[in-house]
C-alpha cells in the first residue's frame, strides 16, 4: 500500500517535538508511517524548521528512525 503523504498525520508528535517527554507508540508509528515522505517534508520551508529542530531529530532517533539526509 503506497503512503499518503499528509505532514498532518505526525501531529501525534508535534507536543513531543516542542518538549522533552519521550514519543508515544502512535508517535512513532505515524513517523515510521511517513517515512518516505520525510526528504519531502523536509523540503518545504514551513516544516523544515520543525524538523530540522534537535527535539524532532531525537523523537525520531528514538522511534528508529533517523531524519534523512536529502
Amino acid at each position: 500500500m503506497a503512503v499518503v503523504c499528509n505532514p498532518s498525520e505526525l501531529s501525534p508528535c508535534s507536543s513531543v517535538i516542542s518538549s522533552s517527554a519521550p514519543p508515544s507508540k502512535l508517535c512513532c508509528s505515524k513517523i515510521q508511517e511517513q517515512k518516505p515522505c520525510l526528504c519531502q517534508y523536509v523540503s518545504n520551508p514551513n516544516f523544515k524548521k520543525f524538523l530540522a529542530s534537535p527535539n524532532a531529530q531525537k523523537v525520531a532517533t528514538t522511534c528508529g528512525v533517523p531524519i534523512p539526509k536529502c
